[in-house]
C-alpha cells in the first residue's frame, strides 16, 4: 500500500513531527522574493482603489453622465473587474504560468490608467467618452487577471511543510498591504481630485487618475526586479477547465444515453475516476449556497456609487476641513481593520455562548446587517430629500425676475402686481401650464433715475417642466433659460448677473488669488453661464476695485451675483438661487458602520466556509465562482440602475434592502438543509497551506475579494 501522505493534521496531533518541522524551517531562510511581492500588491490596491473611488464622481461631473448611467458603468466597470479573474487563472495555469500571467496584464492594467489620465486632460483633445471607456475595460481586465495569480505566486516561493509558519505571516502581511494601500489611495485620491485645480477647471481628474498609475508603473518595475529571486513553476492544469469538462461530459452522456445513475455526474465515470466525480459533487452542494450571495454584493459594491453620490449632496465641512463625498469610502477598509480583531476577540465568542457560532448562522446575520444598511440609508435620503431643489417638472413652470437696477420697479405679471426692490428676485415655481403660454406682463422703470427708456414685452412665454429667469438690466430685460440644479460635485455654482455703462471685468478673489474672472459686457445681450468654484469665502471685484468682502459659498448652492456699476455708483448682492446642502455628511456613517458589519459576517465568513468545506482540489473552482457572485451582483445593479423604476433614490434603497431581506431568508432555508463535511484526512500539507494558510483557515488574502 502506498504511504498515505502527511497532512496538516499529523503536524497538529504529534508533537514530533511538529519539532521537527520547525527544525526544518530554521534551516530555512524567510524567501526575500516575497517582499517584493508584497510591495507589488500594495502599488497595484492603491491603483486600483484609487481609480475606483473617484470614478462616479468622474463620469457625473466630467463626463456629464446621469447619475443612473453613472451608476450602470461604474458596476459594469466593477462587474468586468470580477469576472476577468477566471481568464487570469486560465492563462496562469494553462499557458503563461503565474510570472508572465502577472506581467503580461499589467502592463495591459497600467497602459489602461495612462489612457484614463490622459484622456481626463482637456487639452490633449482625446475623445473623453469613448477613451475613457477603453481605459476602464482595459484597468478591469488586468487587476482582474492578475487578482488570482499574486497571492497563489506568492505561496509558490515557500518550501513546505517547513516554512508553514513562514507562509501563515505571509498572508497576514500580504492581507496588510491591500487594505494598507486601499486605505491610503480612498483618502488620497479624493483630495488630489478636489484640492487640486488643473486645465482651468477647479478639479483635477487627471491628476487623481495619474498618480494611481504612477503607483501601478512602479508595482511592475517592484515585481520584475525581483524576477532572479523568484521560485516559478510551469504551468500544468486549470482546475476550472477540468472540471467544466467533466461536467459537460456528464451532461451529454446523460442527455444521449438510457444508462441510470445515482447522480448525474455519475455519467462522467468513463472518462473521470471516482474521487474526481465526488470532489465536484461535494463542491456543487456548496455552490448551492451561493446562489444567494449575489444579492449582498449588489447592496455592498454601491458604497461606491449610489453612496457616493448621495453624500456629493450633504455637506462634508468639519471645522476648517472639508470631508469630500468619495472620502466617506474610507470608513471601509478603516472599519473592516478595526472590526476583524474586534469580532474574533469579543462579538463571536458571545455570539457562541447564545449558540450563533456556526458559518452560515454568521452568514444569515450578516446579510440581515446588509439590508438593515440599506434600510438607514433610504431613511437619510429621506431626510436628505428636504434639502433638495424644487426642479421645473410636468404641468409646471418656474418663473425667476431679477433687478439689477439702482431702482426699485413695479411690474405685473398675469393681472397679479408685485413690487422689486433693487438687487432683488421674484420667484414663482409653481406656474401650471401645459406645453407653453403666454402670461401678460407689463413693468414701469419710472422710479429709475433717470428713467430708463426700454420697450418691455407685453407678455412672458413659460414652458412647461423648464425654468426661466429675466432680468432688468440698463440696456434691456434679457431672457434666459435658468438652472436651479446642484452641480454634480456638490460644489457651489455662481452666475454673474450686473449691469453697467462700460465692459468691465467681475474678479472672484480669495487670499490674493484670483479663482475666477467674468467679462461684464453691456452691449453683450446673452447672460452668463453658471460658474462652478469651491466652498470658501471669497472677495468680489469689479475693475480691480473689492465691491464686496467675505461671500461665503456653500456646499450644493447656487447663486446669483446681481449688482449694478453707473459711473462711480457700485454696488453687488449675492441671492442664493438653490439653497446649499445642510445636512452633515456624518449622516452615513451609521450606514457604513453597519455593512462594514455585515461584510465582516457575512463576506469573511461565506468565504471562508466555502474554502473549508471544499475538497482542496476543487478550491480554485470556490475561489472563481466566488468572484463571479460579485460580477452577478454589480449586474443587478446595472439592470436596475438602467430601468430606472423609481423617480427617488429612497425607493431604490428601501427596494434592495427587501431584496436584501427576502434573499436571506431563502439562504438561511438552504443552510437549514445543508449538512458540514469534515476535511479529508489525505489532503497534503502543501495542497493544504497552498490555498489555505495554516491549520484550516482560509488565505486571509482572499478577503479582499469582498473589498
Amino acid at each position: 500500500m502506498a504511504e498515505r501522505k502527511r497532512s496538516v493534521y499529523d503536524i497538529q496531533d504529534h508533537p514530533d513531527n511538529e519539532s521537527a518541522a520547525e527544525e526544518n524551517q530554521k534551516k530555512l531562510k524567510y524567501p526575500k522574493s516575497v517582499f517584493f511581492i508584497i510591495s507589488n500588491e500594495f502599488c497595484e490596491r492603491f491603483s486600483y482603489y484609487g481609480i475606483r473611488t473617484v470614478l462616479t464622481l468622474y463620469l457625473v461631473d466630467q463626463l456629464k453622465y446621469g447619475n443612473n448611467t453613472a451608476t450602470a458603468i461604474y458596476h459594469g466597470f466593477v462587474m468586468l473587474a470580477y469576472f476577468s479573474p477566471l481568464i487570469g487563472a486560465i492563462l496562469a495555469d494553462s499557458w503563461l504560468g503565474k510570472f508572465r500571467t502577472i506581467f503580461y496584464l499589467s502592463i495591459i492594467y497600467a497602459a489602461g490608467q495612462i489612457l484614463l489620465a490622459l484622456t481626463a486632460a482637456p487639452p490633449l483633445g482625446i475623445p473623453p467618452t469613448a477613451f475613457s471607456m477603453l481605459g476602464l475595460v482595459l484597468i478591469a481586465f488586468g487587476t482582474g487577471g492578475i487578482k488570482p495569480c499574486v497571492v497563489a505566486f506568492g505561496g509558490d516561493q515557500f518550501v513546505l511543510p517547513q516554512q508553514i509558519h513562514y507562509l501563515s505571516t505571509f498572508f497576514s502581511v500580504f492581507y496588510f498591504s491591500i487594505n494598507f494601500g486601499s486605505l491610503i489611495s480612498s483618502f488620497l485620491t479624493p483630495l488630489l481630485r478636489s484640492n487640486v485645480t488643473c486645465f482651468g477647471e477647479n478639479s483635477c481628474y487627471s491628476l487623481a487618475f495619474l498618480v494611481p498609475a504612477i503607483l501601478m508603473a512602479l508595482s511592475i518595475v517592484i515585481f520584475v526586479v525581483g524576477r532572479p529571486l523568484y521560485k516559478i513553476k510551469n504551468p500544468t492544469s486549470n482546475a476550472i477547465v477540468d472540471v467544466s469538462k467533466c461536467i459537460s461530459h456528464a451532461i451529454y452522456r446523460k442527455i444521449t444515453s438510457s444508462e441510470k445513475r445515482a447522480h448525474w455526474l455519475d455519467h462522467a465515470d468513463d472518462q473521470y475516476d471516482s474521487t474526481t466525480i465526488s470532489n465536484i459533487r461535494d463542491t456543487l452542494q456548496v455552490m448551492k449556497l451561493f446562489i444567494p450571495i449575489p444579492i449582498f454584493w449588489a447592496l455592498y459594491d454601491q458604497q461606491g456609487s449610489r453612496w457616493t453620490i448621495q453624500a456629493s449632496r450633504m455637506d462634508g465641512q468639519i471645522g476648517n476641513w472639508l470631508l469630500q463625498p468619495d472620502q466617506m469610502q474610507v470608513l471601509n477598509p478603516l472599519l473592516v481593520l478595526a472590526f476583524i480583531p474586534l469580532f474574533q476577540t469579543c462579538i463571536y465568542p458571545l455570539m457562541e455562548k447564545i449558540g450563533l457560532q456556526t458559518p452560515l448562522k454568521k452568514l444569515t446575520i450578516g446579510g440581515l446587517l446588509t439590508a438593515l444598511a440599506f434600510v438607514v440609508s433610504g431613511l437619510v435620503e429621506l431626510k436628505l430629500e428636504n434639502t433638495y431643489p424644487v426642479l421645473p417638472s410636468e404641468g409646471l413652470a418656474q418663473v425667476r425676475i431679477y433687478n439689477t437696477l439702482n431702482c426699485p420697479i413695479n411690474f405685473d405679471l398675469d393681472s397679479t402686481p408685485h413690487e422689486l426692490q433693487e438687487l432683488q428676485m421674484w420667484a414663482n415655481t409653481d406656474i401650471k401650464v401645459i406645453g407653453s403660454k403666454l402670461l401678460p406682463f407689463k413693468a414701469d422703470l419710472s422710479k429709475c433715475d433717470p428713467a430708463i427708456n426700454y420697450t418691455v414685452p407685453v407678455s412672458l412665454k413659460v414652458e412647461e417642466a423648464k425654468s426661466k429667469s429675466w432680468t432688468f438690466t440698463k440696456n434691456g430685460l434679457r431672457e434666459y433659460e435658468d438652472s436651479v440644479k446642484k452641480s454634480t460635485s456638490g460644489n457651489p455654482l455662481l452666475r454673474p448677473l450686473i449691469s453697467s455703462d462700460v465692459k468691465m471685468e467681475l474678479e472672484v478673489m480669495r487670499d490674493s488669488s484670483l479663482l475666477l474672472n467674468v467679462t461684464v459686457d453691456p452691449n453683450n445681450s446673452t447672460v452668463n453661464g453658471l460658474e462652478e468654484l469651491r466652498p470658501n469665502t471669497y472677495d468680489l471685484y469689479l475693475n480691480y476695485t473689492k465691491v464686496k468682502s467675505n461671500l461665503e459659498l456653500k456646499l450644493g448652492g447656487v447663486y446669483s451675483i446681481v449688482g449694478y456699476a453707473f459711473g462711480e455708483n457700485t454696488k453687488l448682492d449675492v441671492i442664493t438661487v438653490t439653497e446649499p446642502n445642510s445636512m452633515h455628511i456624518l449622516w452615513l456613517v451609521p450606514q457604513y458602520v453597519i455593512i462594514t458589519m455585515g461584510e465582516v459576517m457575512f463576506s469573511v465568513t461565506g468565504l471562508e466556509f466555502a474554502f473549508t468545506q471544499a475538497p482542496t482540489s476543487m478550491k480554485s473552482i470556490l475561489q472563481a465562482t466566488w468572484q463571479l457572485t460579485v460580477a452577478v451582483g454589480n449586474l443587478i445593479v446595472i439592470i436596475v440602475a438602467e430601468a430606472s423604476w423609481f423617480d427617488r433614490q429612497m425607493y431604490e434603497f428601501f427596494m434592495f434592502a427587501g431584496l436584501m431581506f427576502i434573499d436571506i431568508i431563502a439562504f438561511s432555508i438552504l443552510a437549514r438543509f445543508y449538512t458540514y463535511v469534515r476535511k479529508p484526512e489525505e489532503e497534503s500539507v502543501t495542497e493544504e497551506m497552498d490555498m489555505n494558510g495554516k491549520n484550516g483557515i482560509v488565505n486571509e488574502s482572499y478577503k479582499d475579494d469582498q473589498k
